[in-house]
């Protein structure tokens, strides 16, 4: 790293610490047998990637994040790997210096360097709620994008806005992806890694695999990475057996909290929640559900706006959940989820046509429509509103 950034340690790491990370890293990714072999070989054969790291209206959590990876130390492997050539919370410049750097390596490695964005980008007035030397963060991001091979939006305020977006959303915050849908930035190839913050290992796994193999791993509809995301956390909740015992604390400090019971009825959304939280846990030791929290579901697009933390999931919402259920009744959850706290629950007496509906949603124009929806969501809540009528 150069000397106007990171202070490099002497001692570099070992080759078994080096092949147990890969073998920890295939894992996490559920990648093929053999995997870690050839990710110890693309690792070692892979010239560093640049890194710019920007950090828009966000909380700082990310970056604690990434330096929590477990043993063996991921980020020291991957600062050796990755050149993280301009982070303001990290590195050691500060001032006009820190700026140069950045612009320099924008300059050198135009095309070729990677960009993390954790954080917001407020777009009201002008983009004045949040400035780096000056310089507005839509403009910043989209000067840096211009350079950038690809983006990995960090944390679920990059990704989707985050708390930044509640409604009202004063700031007008956004996430990278609906500042490219609307045109507002270049367009890269982008991968979302949400969660407040998103798991260490799960950032530093997914670095690793564009580091060696020069892709990022298999997406769903949302951009998150599948071997992260695929499966939700109540899938391989450790208080499963409790649920489907019919087993549920009813107080966070009931008999049946201080057994270890299912916190469904405490608000829990881990049923509608894909994150790897169940199985990766917090430094190796735990996680928020684990430790007696209900899921607060922090890695779904607008998870701050669409029910109190701790109201239960709806019956039907869990229901169409479960069982394999038609467009119309998968709609009738989406209904449920998002719209019913400002309209009427009988979706007849809405008075926009169906077929209307998508365009609205997405126009940014109403405040409380600040969610996102998938399209498969998006064509069943249609499907549903024809329906009913």
């Amino acid at each position: 790293m150069t000397s106007t950034t990171f202070l490099k340690s002497d001692s570099g790491i070992g080759r078994r610490a080096f092949l147990k990370f890969c073998a920890l890293t295939a894992s996490l990714l559920a990648l093929p047998p053999g995997a870690a072999r050839l990710l110890a070989e693309g690792l070692e054969k892979a010239r560093r990637l640049p890194v710019v790291w920007l950090s828009f209206q966000e909380c700082t959590g990310c970056t604690e994040s990434l330096t929590r990876s477990s043993a063996p130390s991921m980020e020291r492997l991957l600062f050796e790997v990755i050149s993280l050539d301009y982070h303001h919370t990290l590195q050691a410049a500060a001032g006009a210096a820190a700026e140069q750097a950045r612009e320099a390596t924008l300059k050198a490695h135009a095309g070729k360097l990677l960009l993390v964005v954790d954080g917001s980008v407020p777009t009201a007035l002008g983009g004045v709620y949040s400035t780096i030397a000056g310089e507005d963060n839509l403009s910043l991001l989209r000067r840096c994008l211009e350079a950038a091979e690809a983006v990995l939006a960090l944390g679920s305020c990059a990704s989707f806005g985050g708390l930044p977006a509640a409604a009202p959303n004063p700031t007008g915050a956004m996430g990278v992806a609906e500042l490219m849908q609307r045109d507002w930035v270049p367009r890269r190839p982008l991968v979302n890694l949400p969660g407040c913050p998103p798991i260490p290992e799960v950032i530093s796994a997914v670095l690793a695999h564009r580091v060696a193999f020069g892709r990022f791993p298999e997406l769903d509809a949302q951009r998150r990475p599948l071997a992260f995301y695929g499966e939700t956390v109540h899938d391989r909740c450790s208080r499963r057996g409790h649920y489907e015992a019919g087993r549920f604390a009813k107080t966070f400090d009931d008999a049946g909290a201080r057994s270890g019971w299912c916190l469904l009825e405490l608000g829990c959304k881990g049923p509608l929640t894909h994150n790897a939280c169940s199985t990766v846990r917090w430094n190796g030791v735990s996680n928020p559900v684990e430790s007696g929290h209900p899921c607060l579901g922090c890695s779904e697009p607008g998870f701050w706006d669409r029910s109190s933390f701790y109201r239960p999931i709806e019956a039907t919402v869990l229901a169409a959940t479960e069982a394999g259920e038609s467009s119309a009744q998968r709609g009738a959850a989406v209904y449920d989820s998002n719209c019913v706290y400002c309209h009427d629950a009988n979706p007849a007496s809405l008075d926009t046509p169906p077929d209307d509906v998508p365009a609205l949603l997405r126009s940014g124009k109403i405040r409380s429509h600040r969610f996102t929806l998938e399209d498969a969501d998006m064509q069943a809540l249609v499907d549903y509103l024809k329906e009913a009528r």
